[in-house]
């Protein structure tokens, strides 16, 4: 396996979009990579490039200790899998998975060898002699894993391989692909745009927007440490309740949102210098904390307007004021209706501040 090292990759297309801003990374030799991020921010793109499929405009690309900005795709020692599987519909299973190894000449026993390892591996042994057409979807992603694993790339790159699959099958191919990684020890860079694919995944994540990185990390850094306000919010299910108002400090500091309604923080450590102005407060669903009644000291209270049963647990969506919010509870402690006020209370310790004209995150001072 090789590391890949990016610096300064840039892509600018003949009418002037630039798709990827300025990519500067390295993915270690045996890491799994996930580029994630919505539709269009140049996620797709940077793999095209690592792969040689796109052409670079600036930047240096490296695999191990070699330079490929030139290299054709077919010499860089990579296997890509697609989101739409690239079978040949004319070969069998066998065929599909020994295709480039023939291509590269191969010794017949050594193509042999590799296709019986990959199909017990994904468990194709017994589907060898049957076509791309009579195969689930499943199936058809794991032909597509096996043909890239016969080449024994120094780096596989995977461009939203389960996009196509249903919900239950996406779980079961995430967790196909974690268990071929960790057996493998291969450096994989996946795309996504799913952030629990993401999250579940990666061993580090880069979060890309209109083409620029906006931040690298492990799956729980991001997480607990969002370094803006479109990661605090792209990443989590359901995502990141954002209150936007203005910091006062009464008894205890409060976050007037406006419109007569006011969040209390008692405790919170606030970031200096913000008192009286304007700051958008992130906090996770699961650190907004219903209270009993008689409990309600420095608590609000926003009208419930959904609940949202999903098995093991209640998803709340509430209304304070013009503000929407998410809470996620149990369903055995917290049995309220529509139109129902929910007395809560913010994890303080869990806070999350950002500048609501940079978007980038506020550290308070211990």
């Amino acid at each position: 396996m090789a590391t890949v090292s990016l610096k300064h990759l840039r892509k600018v297309y003949p009418n002037g979009h630039v798709a990827v801003v300025d990519a500067s990374f390295e993915v270690a030799d045996g890491e799994l990579l996930v580029l994630v991020g919505p539709s269009g921010c140049g996620k797709s793109t940077l793999l095209r490039m690592i792969a040689g499929l796109e052409s670079i405009s600036s930047g240096t690309l490296s695999i191990g200790p070699r330079e490929v900005n030139s290299v054709l795709p077919k010499d860089r020692d990579i296997a890509m899998v697609f989101q739409n599987y690239a079978l040949y519909p004319h070969m069998t299973v066998a065929e599909n998975l020994s295709f480039g190894l023939k291509l590269r000449g191969e010794p017949e026993a050594t193509i042999a060898a590799r296709v019986a390892e990959a199909a017990t591996m994904l468990e194709l042994d017994k589907l060898l002699d049957r076509r791309p057409a009579v195969l689930s979807g499943g199936q058809r992603q794991r032909v597509a894993l096996g043909r890239a694993l016969v080449r024994q790339p120094q780096v596989f790159l995977l461009d939203e391989p389960l996009s196509n699959l249903d919900a239950k099958l996406r779980m079961s191919m995430r967790v196909e692909i974690s268990r071929l990684h960790r057996r493998l020890g291969a450096t994989m860079i996946y795309v996504t745009h799913d952030q629990i694919e993401a999250m579940t995944l990666g061993q580090r994540i880069v979060v890309l927007k209109d083409g620029a990185i906006q931040q690298i990390d492990t799956p729980m850094a991001l997480y607990s440490r969002p370094a803006n306000l479109f990661v605090a919010t792209f990443l989590g299910s359901p995502g990141m309740n954002m209150l936007r108002g203005r910091l006062l400090d009464g008894r205890g500091w409060v976050l007037d949102i406006g419109e007569g309604n006011r969040v209390p923080m008692p405790g919170a450590m606030l970031p200096p210098g913000w008192h009286g102005r304007e700051i958008v407060v992130g906090v996770r669903p699961e650190h907004l904390l219903p209270v009993a009644a008689a409990e309600s000291e420095g608590s609000f209270a926003p009208e419930v307007e959904v609940v949202e049963p999903v098995g093991n647990e209640v998803f709340l969506y509430l209304r304070l004021g013009s503000l929407a919010l998410v809470t996620r509870a149990p369903p055995e402690r917290h049995r309220v209706a529509p139109g129902d006020h929910l007395p809560l209370k913010l994890a303080v310790a869990q806070l999350h501040f950002f500048d609501p004209e940079t978007g980038l995150r506020i550290d308070p001072v211990a």
